[in-house]
C-alpha cells in the first residue's frame, strides 16, 4: 500500500511535527529476480532555486563508487549530473522535489546492497541520496515489502508499520535493513534487548549455545567499559556462505556458512567476528579517531590510529572470549599465534610502520602491492598484546590496557575524538617503537611476564601456570 501520496510528506500522515522537515524515502521492490532496489525520495526545497543531492563514495576506509550502481534517475525537474556522485536539480519554485532512482543490488557483501527472491540487505551508504548541504535534518524511510516477505528489521526507530526515523544522515547510513522472513532470536544481557537475526537459516544453527556464548562475551566486554552504550542491539547473521562483518552504532552485519555452528573451528571464528564487531560499540563507533568525521563519506579521512581502532579490537575480541570462558587457552593462543605468524611472514613489516599502514589504507584498495603493506588489524593486535604486558609489568599488575581504554572512554567523547598522541599520553608510555618504526616486535617482556614460549615462526604457547597469567587471561585486571 502506498502511503506517500503525490508530494504530501508521509511524516505528516504519520502524525509527526518537526521544526525541520525530513527527507523522505520509500523503498520498494517490483521484481526481486532483477536484483534491483527502487527508491522514491522527496526533498524539501526550502525556497531554494536549486538543490544538490549526493551519494556516499566510501565506507570502512574503502572507496566503493556507489553512484555507479544507480541504474536510472528520474525527476520532473531539470537536473544535471555535476560530479560522479552529485546531481543538481532546479526546483521550479516548488516546495518539494521528488526523485525516483533504481540501484543494482546484486552484491552479497556486508557493505553493499543485495536484493533477491529470499531476502534483501540494504545498507545506507549505497542507498540514500541526501541533500549535499543539509545532512543534519531528519530522514524518514518507508518500506513497501513484497507480498512474500513479512519482516523488516533495522536499528532505526519504527514510527509506524514499516516506517522509520533517523535523526540525521549519519544515523541513517549507520542503520542497515534486513527484509524477508528471517529467524529472529531474542535474548537479554544486563537488561538490554539483543537479537540474532538469521537469514537463510536452514534450521541447523545451534541458537541456544550461541545466545549463551554471546551473553558471556557481552558481559565480559561490559566489565571493561563499565556499561552497555545501547538500548538494543542486533546481530544480522546472513548465512550466505560468504564471510566478513561490518560494525554499526547499534548492530553488526555478519556473513557466514549455514553450517558454521556445527564445526568447532568455524564456530570459534564466528564468535571472534561477533566479539570483534560488538567491541566496536565502544572502540570506533563511540571512541573514534579524531580524523574520522561522522557523516563524511565523500572524501578520504586519513588517520594513523587504525591500529588502535581495528587492531586493538582484534586483540580484545579474542581476549574477552577467553575471559568469558567461551574459548579455552589452546584456542586463544592459536589465534594469537596465527596473528604473530602472519606478521612474521609479511615482507612489508620491514618497510611499513603501523601508523603508515593506517594512513595508506586508501592506497591498498587501489592495487598497492601487499609486499609493501602490512595489516593494521594484525600488527595492531600484537601491539595491544605487548602494550598490555608492558603496562602490567610496569605497574606490578595494578594497571593494564583495560585501564587505558577506560580512561580514553571517559576523556574523549564521540563529538571530540582522539589523536594517537592523546592515546600515548593516557597510556603514559611512548608508542614510537610500535607505531612509528619498522623494528621487529619484541615479545621477550610478555613471554617472561606471562610464562610463554614464542618460537621464531611466531608460535605462542603457555609454558607455566602463573598468577600473572590468571590476572591477564581470566579477569579484567
Amino acid at each position: 500500500m502506498r502511503l506517500l501520496l503525490g508530494l504530501i510528506p508521509f511524516f505528516i500522515v504519520a502524525g509527526f511535527a518537526s521544526a525541520q522537515e525530513p527527507i523522505q524515502y520509500r523503498l520498494y521492490f517490483p521484481q526481486l529476480e532483477d536484483h534491483q532496489l527502487h527508491v522514491e525520495a522527496t526533498y524539501p526545497a526550502d525556497g531554494q532555486e536549486k538543490i544538490t543531492i549526493k551519494m556516499a563514495r566510501w565506507t570502512a576506509y574503502t572507496f566503493r563508487d556507489y553512484a555507479d550502481r544507480i541504474l536510472q534517475l528520474r525527476t520532473a525537474h531539470p537536473f544535471t549530473r555535476i560530479q560522479k556522485n552529485r546531481w543538481e536539480i532546479k526546483t521550479n519554485g516548488e516546495k518539494y522535489v521528488k526523485v525516483h532512482y533504481s540501484i543494482q543490488a546484486d552484491s552479497i557483501h556486508v557493505q553493499d546492497n543485495f536484493v533477491g527472491p529470499d531476502f534483501a540487505l540494504i545498507n545506507g551508504q549505497p542507498t540514500f541520496l541526501t541533500l549535499a548541504d543539509d545532512q543534519d535534518r531528519p530522514h524518514h524511510v518507508m518500506v513497501t515489502l513484497p507480498d512474500s516477505w513479512k519482516t523488516c528489521i533495522t536499528p532505526l526507530k519504527e514510527t509506524a508499520a514499516h516506517q522509520y526515523r533517523a535523526n540525521d544522515y549519519e544515523e541513517l547510513t549507520d542503520s542497515p535493513f534486513i527484509l524477508g522472513n528471517p529467524r529472529v532470536h531474542e535474548f537479554q544481557v544486563e537488561g538490554i534487548r539483543h537479537r540474532i537475526v538469521n537469514i537463510q537459516d536452514q534450521g541447523n544453527w545451534d541458537i541456544q549455545q550461541t545466545t549463551a556464548d554471546l551473553t558471556r562475551m557481552i558481559t565480559e566486554q561490559k566489565k571493561i567499559w563499565g556499561s552497555l552504550p545501547v538500548q538494543e542491539y542486533i546481530f544480522f547473521n546472513i548465512l550466505s556462505g560468504r564471510g566478513g562483518g561490518m560494525e554499526h552504532m547499534n548492530a553488526a552485519v555478519m556473513m557466514a556458512s549455514p553450517r558454521t555452528s556445527q564445526t568447532r573451528s568455524a564456530y570459534v571464528r564466528w564468535l571472534d567476528l561477533a566479539s570483534h564487531e560488538y567491541f566496536h560499540l565502544w572502540n570506533v563507533k563511540r571512541l573514534r579517531p579524531r580524523e574520522i568525521k561522522p557523516g563524511e563519506y565523500e572524501m578520504e579521512q586519513y588517520t594513523p590510529s587504525l591500529g588502535i581502532a581495528e587492531g586493538f579490537t582484534t586483540y580484545y575480541s579474542w581476549l574477552t572470549l577467553r575471559r568469558a570462558g567461551v574459548i579455552d587457552d589452546g584456542e586463544f593462543f592459536e589465534a594469537l599465534s596465527q596473528l604473530s605468524a602472519s606478521l612474521m611472514q609479511s615482507k612489508a613489516r620491514k618497510v611499513q610502520t603501523l601508523a603508515e599502514a593506517s594512513l595508506n589504507v586508501w592506497s591498498v584498495g587501489s592495487g598497492r602491492s601487499r609486499e609493501k603493506s602490512i595489516s593494521y588489524y594484525t600488527k595492531g593486535a600484537l601491539v595491544a598484546f605487548l602494550l598490555d604486558a608492558h603496562l602490567r609489568k610496569q605497574s606490578d599488575h595494578s594497571r593494564s590496557l583495560d585501564d587505558v581504554m577506560q580512561e580514553m572512554w571517559r576523556k574523549y567523547p564521540f563529538e571530540q575524538g582522539y589523536s594517537l598522541n592523546d592515546f600515548e599520553q593516557v597510556a603514559g608510555v611512548s608508542l614510537h617503537s610500535w607505531f612509528h618504526t619498522t623494528e621487529e616486535l619484541d615479545f621477550s617482556e610478555a613471554a617472561e611476564l606471562y610464562g610463554l614460549d614464542i618460537n621464531a615462526s611466531g608460535q605462542i604457547s603457555l609454558r607455566t601456570e602463573t598468577t600473572a597469567r590468571k590476572a591477564w587471561l581470566l579477569s579484567k585486571q
